[in-house]
């Protein structure tokens, strides 16, 4: 009697050497043929979906369409087998695209890993609170809600989160700053702190778009910028900010760079600028890049609040008419620039009257850069003297029209000491280094597009010119040459952007220092002998004759300080 069949009989079946020597040859031939058909198998892969794009593409030509088109492929056709090898190198062509499209792609991962999956549902349990509403029906957000239905969009690198978009319910009050400040705090916290974010309001879609914008650049220095006329550089911005770029030097390489341009001049609509910051953030080295720039068509007259003796090196240069830091020299150096203004905006109209253009003296810039007139101001105060933040007002008020250009720079919680007038009129702002919401809102007139880093280097900060865009700014590096600890590539970029020291003989224009006696006593000055240069607007004497009717027209004007250079 046959013995029956047991499991075990199947299993010591399995494991009978034939039978797995002939699994390993089975499995040997499939992978041999796999390997040989492989290209055939691409190929044919390749040919079906070229048949379904021909397929689609046939269904969505109208039908009016379809005759002509018929009518070009059989005479393309016939072109093809008339030509020598045409048959031969059309099938090539053919078995090449399919191959192309038939090609093994590596599927992309929609899902994000465990530990994105983690920080995308902690962001949004965190908004909770802020975008749901109880009495929603059916909620955008609520408590173990689904994070998909809110976040349409994602972007990691290197497991940070560096873009996020999402939807909000309609009734979200988005045109409130309180209720955007909640919610951008509670993203910026969870995304991580440390980093700058740009926030992106669709009022119209309810979506907001979170983006960590690329670092700006702090490798440029202080160069010759490519510029219009009556254009100086602040800094440079995100490319996408504005639709301009410049050639710079960076780190020894040339490439290009999105500037932040500042318009002086007449044609300005925001002619004076107003930087703030808090110590060490820049303010200082903008106001220097911007002295340093004005000299390469203008002159340039300076004042150091702060006495910290940064401006040294542009006393005795061509163009500079004064670097001054005392009480009673600025007094007497505003007194002039308000003189000037006036001169030039008299010598402007009356060429006007007679149909002649403004004098060279009139259109050739004049800066007049001021670092900290808060200390000065305070100064005065307790000396009794006149506030020197208040003879800015003529050339504030005029100076577009005279080509006179104002920039101011001071501490952040010191612009209240500014009079009024001088921070209505000066409407080109900046602020650098960390600032809170409030603070950059009460200088720029509008809150910044970004939050701020936790650190930033010296020279970032926000720009923004009138009633324009708020960018963010990095300033190029222009330090004090001088300066023991500035290295010397920066050193020997600053100096050689100078103009040449003066030599010992007086310039050709020239006055002495008697026209400045009167102001001069006025503040407690005495007026040396040594000579002062006078506007290096006004022209040289070419004849006597011309000589004797300037000096007849210019008996009202008044020459600029005795002492040129500055006083420490």
């Amino acid at each position: 009697m046959p013995r029956p069949f047991l499991p075990g009989d199947l299993h010591s079946l399995r494991n009978h050497p034939q039978v797995v020597r002939g699994r390993e040859l089975a499995r040997s031939a499939t992978d041999n043929a796999a390997d040989i058909l492989h290209p055939l198998v691409g190929i044919g892969r390749g040919l079906g979906r070229q048949v379904a794009w021909l397929r689609a593409w046939w269904s969505r030509t109208p039908a009016e369409n379809r005759g002509p088109l018929l009518f070009l492929l059989a005479v393309a056709a016939v072109i093809v087998v008339m030509l020598p090898y045409g048959p031969v190198l059309t099938t090539v062509a053919v078995m090449g695209s399919a191959a192309w499209a038939g090609r093994s792609r590596v599927p992309v991962r929609n899902e994000p890993e465990d530990a994105e999956h983690a920080r995308l549902r902690s962001l949004y349990e965190a908004l909770v609170p802020a975008l749901g509403e109880p009495a929603d029906p059916e909620p955008l957000y609520a408590h173990g809600g689904d994070w998909r239905r809110a976040f349409t969009g994602h972007l990691f690198e290197e497991g940070r989160l560096v873009r996020l978009q999402l939807r909000y319910p309609p009734y979200f009050a988005d045109s409130e700053p309180q209720a955007r400040a909640r919610v951008e705090r509670l993203l910026q916290g969870k995304a991580g702190l440390g980093r700058e974010y740009r926030f992106e309001w669709n009022e119209e879609d309810n979506t907001l778009t979170l983006v960590v914008p690329p670092a700006l650049g702090t490798g440029i220095a202080a160069q010759r910028f490519v510029t219009g006329p009556g254009e100086v550089l602040l800094g440079f911005t995100d490319e996408s900010a504005v639709q301009r770029t410049i050639p710079v030097t960076d780190g020894g390489q040339l490439r290009d760079a999105p500037p932040v341009m500042w318009r002086t001049g007449p044609r300005s609509g925001e002619p004076h600028l107003l930087a703030a910051g808090r110590p060490g953030s820049g303010v200082t080295t903008l106001l220097r890049s911007l002295a340093v720039q004005g000299l390469q068509c203008g002159d340039v007259l300076v004042i150091d609040g702060g006495g910290t003796g940064e401006y040294a090196f542009l006393a005795g240069r061509p163009g500079v008419l004064a670097v001054e830091c005392g009480l009673a020299g600025t007094l007497a150096l505003l007194e002039w620039a308000s003189h000037e203004t006036e001169r030039r905006l008299i010598a402007l109209n009356r060429a006007r009257q007679a149909g002649r253009p403004a004098p060279e003296d009139v259109r050739r810039p004049m800066w007049i850069v001021i670092d900290r007139p808060t200390a000065l101001s305070q100064l005065a105060q307790a000396e009794g003297r006149p506030d020197p933040a208040e003879l800015l007002e003529l050339p504030l008020r005029h100076g577009r029209a005279a080509n006179v250009t104002v920039a101011l720079g001071d501490h952040l919680d010191a612009l209240d000491a500014l009079p009024a007038g001088v921070r209505e009129r000066a409407r080109a702002r900046v602020v650098l280094g960390p600032a809170g919401p409030e603070q950059a809102r009460a200088v720029l007139g509008a809150p910044p597009n970004t939050t701020p880093a936790a650190q930033l280097p010296p020279g970032r900060g926000y720009a923004r010119l009138g009633d324009g865009p708020v960018h963010r700014l990095q300033v190029p590096a222009t330090p004090d040459p001088y300066d023991e600890e500035t290295r010397g590539a920066h050193r020997d970029a600053v100096l050689a952007l100078l103009p040449g020291a003066q030599a010992g003989a007086a310039p050709v224009n020239s006055v002495t220092s008697v026209n400045m006696a009167k102001p001069a006593a006025r503040y407690g000055r005495q007026a040396t002998s040594e000579p002062a240069p006078r506007s290096a607007a006004a022209p040289p004497e070419r004849t006597a004759s011309a000589a004797a009717a300037r000096r007849a027209t210019a008996s009202s004007a008044t020459a600029p300080p005795a002492e040129k250079g500055r006083r420490m």
